[in-house]
């Protein structure tokens, strides 16, 4: 019998004899996924899934000690330049149409129900002065708006009611939603575009009065110092003027 015949019936006759690795002969080694593997499954996970997915829930359905940022930023790369794209949007992941392909999907977008002048710069003043009050608002575009304003931003779930400022009459402030982010393709509402930004592309006049600034938005759930929490009971009247 060879010496290697001899190593063999020795393994099988005693449990306890070591391989080369160092392990007991009878303890077979199966391999685990690998970062091919966990990359499907991260990729799986955000094509099935109808909303944004941030880190924590990817990290909940991957295997334990799977680091997910890196899969993130290796799946990003692996799409770019590619008909979908993986980005992030309102604090998640999702894969979108590339930019440049936007164009070929216009036959199949569903068209959407164009807002008013008024429903627009109440959106604007809101998204960049959040939280933020009726009475604000109407202070700030210089006339007065209608409930129904609001009303057709909250039905379509870009603007919520935050909470109440300590003020007399406890007026409701409003801010912006995910929802809000989603739809304007932002990752966080500071995305939005600065002053430099918006003279850059036409919508600021590059003489602007002196003191002029565009606020720095800030979408915290927090309520702040001055808000209360929403009380369950139904608000007082509000007097609305028609625009």
């Amino acid at each position: 019998m060879t010496k290697t015949s001899e190593q063999t019936v020795q393994n099988v006759d005693d449990p306890e004899a070591e391989t080369a690795e160092g392990l007991p002969s009878n303890v077979t080694m199966f391999p685990v996924a690998d970062n091919r593997q966990h990359m499907r499954m991260t990729e799986a996970l955000l094509f099935a899934a109808a909303e944004p997915l941030n880190e924590a829930a990817l990290a909940q359905r991957l295997p334990e000690g799977v680091d997910v940022a890196a899969l993130l930023d290796e799946l990003q790369e692996t799409y770019k330049g590619r008909g979908v794209n993986l980005i992030r949007i309102a604090g998640g992941w999702s894969f979108r149409t590339a930019d440049d392909l936007s164009f070929i999907m216009q036959r199949q977008a569903v068209e959407q129900k164009r807002l008013s002048r008024a429903a627009l710069e109440t959106l604007a003043i809101i998204a960049y002065h959040q939280p933020v009050t009726r009475a604000e608002i109407e202070e700030i575009r210089g006339v007065s708006i209608s409930k129904g304003t609001l009303d057709t931003l909250m039905e379509i779930e870009w603007i919520k009611m935050r909470g109440r400022r300590r003020t007399p009459g406890r007026p409701v402030t409003y801010g912006t939603t995910r929802e809000f982010l989603s739809h304007f393709g932002l990752d966080q509402i500071s995305d939005l575009p600065g002053m430099g930004e918006l003279k850059g592309t036409g919508l600021l006049d590059t003489n602007l009065p002196k003191g002029f600034d565009v606020p720095q938005p800030s979408d915290g759930d927090a309520l702040e110092e001055d808000e209360d929490p929403l009380e369950d009971e139904e608000p007082p009247l509000e007097m609305h003027q028609a625009e």
